[in-house]
């Protein structure tokens, strides 16, 4: 079994001192996909560049403190792309991509941070943006090598996706031209969310984010914000899904799948 896994930080120090990496040594993925490192080169070296035993490839934020996506893994890639070609956003540090590429395959594993636009008019027009770009670039990317893009994408795309979709329905996350978006990428682009693949019906097992606010964690209002996108053929190869949610080591939770890449 492949083993992958993806966790939005929330500041890769705050994670670490909460666990992250014992866990990790505990839970043992091939790789895992990090956003919000929220960290610069300088930070990482000598202490973050591996992570139990997996080896870190990073896309650091230009401002400090700020954003920042990694995969850290077990196995070496043959290439690394930083950036998806876009620089206003390939400033910001929100896409990296390993390809391990062999005579019989293309296959590549992706980190990817959307924006939120939670903060105002502005940072949402800059998260449309980001999707009217993304959306061609992973098209693109489909036709040429089979991938499984995990991150935070900031959208749940349905209304078994967060606790409050009815009050929810007017704000960043859960806005109809963002859900339609990711709805035009699952039926029109035909990646497929490998959660819902397999567990087409969860609702409240299924969020990956909680608010900071009011009790929204212990009161499990939450929304599902975390996804693995793949392309259909590796797709038909995930065999389990797992949320950990025993250990806070973030606002968010880790989301593990398990491929069956060796059939």
């Amino acid at each position: 079994m492949f083993r992958l896994t993806s966790l939005n930080l929330n500041g890769i120090r705050s994670a670490a001192s909460k666990g992250v990496e014992a866990w990790l040594a505990r839970h043992q993925p091939d790789c895992i996909c990090v956003q919000e490192v929220k960290a610069q080169a300088d930070d990482v070296r000598g202490r973050f560049e591996t992570l139990a035993g997996l080896s870190g490839h990073f896309h650091f934020a230009e401002k400090k403190g700020y954003s920042g996506v990694a995969v850290y893994t077990r196995h070496q890639p043959s290439d690394v792309i930083v950036g998806f070609g876009s620089p206003e956003f390939d400033a910001e540090g929100r896409y990296v991509e390993l390809r391990f590429d062999t005579p019989a395959q293309k296959l590549s594993i992706i980190s990817a941070y959307f924006p939120s636009g939670s903060s105002g008019p502005e940072r949402q027009e800059a998260k449309f943006r980001f999707l009217d770009g993304f959306y061609p670039h992973l098209l693109a990317l489909k036709g040429q090598r089979d991938f499984i893009l995990c991150g935070d994408v900031n959208i749940a795309h349905r209304q078994i996706d967060l606790k409050n979709w009815r009050s929810n329905q007017k704000n960043s996350g859960f806005l109809p031209e963002e859900r339609a978006w990711m709805t035009q990428l699952l039926d029109d682009a035909g990646l497929v969310d490998v959660y819902r693949r397999l567990q087409p019906d969860a609702t409240d097992t299924a969020y990956t984010w909680w608010s900071n606010r009011g009790q929204a964690y212990a009161n499990n209002v939450g929304w599902r914000l975390d996804y693995h996108l793949a392309t259909p053929a590796l797709a038909a190869f995930a065999r389990r899904e797992s949320i950990y949610k025993d250990e806070k080591f973030s606002d968010h939770a880790p989301l593990t799948v398990d491929y069956d890449l060796e059939r």
